[in-house]
């Protein structure tokens, strides 16, 4: 009986390891938002990590998380660390490329819980009366990632708090016009 459930258990991790290999490794999430307010405004609050620290969801999820800033101000070469709980890990980001009122590109290199790089956007076009903003991520997934994502959803996960970010982000900007 205990071979029975030994030599399941093995077909059943056998078969969660073969999946994975087959699984992409490539991802992105992105998420969009129209937000009454211009793309000067927008660029503002994306192009500034300090000014992003008040609207950013990760941020809320560890309000004692220890930030540190580096670089300039605003723009390329801006940078921030970050160490958090369990929830927010560590790592750091850079703006490694940023267009006015159109881009800010920003590279995360997470240390912890697990390492890996990506790549963030914040695109920002005007829409009539309105900006609408796209928040998105692309990576790669090590072996280990796409195991994870076998039973965690990374674009519901991942996409649901740039979510709250952009509508945090809406309410700050549209609620300083007033």
């Amino acid at each position: 009986m205990i071979k029975k459930i030994l030599l399941g258990l093995a077909a059943i991790v056998a078969v969660i390891l073969v999946v994975a290999a087959f699984q992409p490794s490539a991802y992105r999430i992105e998420r969009s938002l129209a937000i009454a307010a211009s793309p000067a405004e927008i660029y503002a609050q994306t192009n500034d990590l300090r000014k992003s620290a008040v609207w950013s969801p990760w941020l809320k999820l560890d309000p004692n998380a220890k930030v540190t800033y580096e670089g300039p101000a605003t723009g390329v070469g801006a940078s921030s660390t970050w160490e958090g709980n369990s929830d927010i890990g560590a790592g750091r980001q850079t703006i490694t490329e940023s267009r006015p009122n159109e881009l800010v590109r920003i590279r995360l290199d997470f240390e912890k819980p697990f390492k890996a790089t990506s790549m963030s956007d914040f695109v920002i076009k005007p829409q009539g009366g309105q900006t609408v903003v796209s928040w998105s991520i692309a990576g790669d997934n090590n072996y280990l990632g796409k195991i994870f994502c076998l039973f965690m959803n990374q674009d519901k996960m991942v996409g649901g708090q740039f979510e709250k970010g952009l509508a945090d982000l809406k309410t700050l900007v549209e609620s300083a016009k007033k």
